[in-house]
């Protein structure tokens, strides 16, 4: 198991710590309910740094990034960020990930912790007819997430940028806890706002000692893995190897709008008919009509017990107080407001399709 930087930290403060995509990670402190109403409410921090960040350069940069991924990276600008996916070659998704542009030629990849390696390859083997240069600098770097609708004003003091001013899915590179050239982003995982701070292992410790001082004010807690999970899925993100694997497409996850075909991109001309046919299955949300917890693996069944399909992810939501859950159903059961069952062991519990995201917002 690896240890990011801060793992002496989360053991000193009580987390209990789980293996994770290789890592030792902190899935919970206080407990998930109360991490999860943390980042709702106020503001929270989550140790993200098993992420993985590829840094692709030089003139023929934009050319890999856009043959092996579905979005159009040509759209983005300095100071921008994208959210798109890796496509195989079969009609699937190696992973899905976050494309910075950090200067003119250098882009930042961050893709999922238990993908590294996977995704390294994949994208080396395209680049051996493009020859963009690419370094693998995931080893060195931190990343915590500063999340929740309090993290701007609890974040200000730390910095000279205007967190305030940066929008969704843009960052900044500037001074953050006394540290030059942190990657300061507004984006997140969890639908509640708030920003994620990219920088050297050798410098994470003091940024998380200063961002907690800065936050004691505001109620500012760590959070655990379990929190992420349940914030991420009330507002129906995909989560790589549950929802979106090898053998889910773009277009069934519903991930037909980061998924571009202006360009050439690797299997394009497939999920190009695909799109155009119509999926045979389409990845639906649900929320349960009674009492009862969906998971992952669990049967999705139509009225006459017939198996239909399989959740793919599923929790009681905290926010919602009821039963929430993705999975793949076949596309003419699909409808927003169509009557499903999950059959929790041998219960069959009446659920019905919903529109993302479940959480609304206050």
């Amino acid at each position: 198991m690896k240890d990011t930087a801060l793992t002496p930290t989360h053991i000193a403060l009580g987390a209990k710590m789980i293996p994770f995509a290789g890592y030792r990670m902190p899935v919970s402190y206080e407990g998930v309910n109360i991490e999860h109403e943390t980042v709702r409410n106020g503001v929270g921090v989550f140790d993200v740094s098993h992420m993985g960040e590829f840094l692709i350069e030089g003139p023929k940069a934009l050319e890999l990034i856009q043959k092996v991924s579905s979005n159009d990276a040509s759209k983005l600008t300095l100071g921008k960020a994208q959210y798109s996916c890796l496509p195989n070659e079969t009609g699937g998704i190696v992973d899905d990930l976050i494309v910075y542009r950090v200067k003119e030629e250098t882009y930042l990849l961050v893709v999922n912790a238990s993908n590294i390696d996977k995704d390294w390859a994949h994208i080396s083997r395209y680049n051996q007819n493009i020859g963009a240069e690419m370094r693998n600098i995931s080893d060195g770097f931190s990343l915590l997430a500063i999340q929740g609708p309090k993290a701007v004003e609890a974040m200000q003091a730390l910095t000279s940028v205007n967190l305030a001013a940066i929008k969704f899915y843009h960052f900044e590179v500037g001074d953050f806890a006394g540290i030059a050239n942190v990657i300061i982003s507004a984006t997140g995982y969890t639908g509640s706002g708030g920003f994620e701070i990219y920088c050297k292992n050798s410098e994470v410790q003091q940024v998380w000692d200063k961002v907690f001082e800065a936050g004691k004010a505001y109620g500012i807690k760590p959070i655990g893995l379990a929190a992420r999970d349940t914030l991420r899925l009330e507002m129906g993100y995909c989560l790589y190897g549950n929802d979106i694997d090898d053998h889910t497409s773009p277009i069934e996850a519903g991930l037909g709008w980061i998924t571009k075909f202006n360009k050439d991109f690797v299997n394009s001309d497939k999920l190009a008919k695909e799109k155009e046919a119509g999926p045979k299955r389409k990845l639906i949300a649900f929320e349960l009509n009674e009492r009862g917890i969906p998971r992952h693996g669990y049967d999705i069944v139509d009225q006459e017990g017939v198996k239909i399909g399989t959740v793919t992810s599923g929790t009681m939501s905290p926010s919602l107080n009821k039963g929430i859950g993705l999975g793949y159903v076949p596309t003419h059961l699909s409808a927003i407001g169509n009557q499903i069952n999950i059959q929790i062991r041998k219960k069959t519990v009446a659920a019905t399709v919903v529109k993302l995201p479940f959480y609304k917002g206050k």
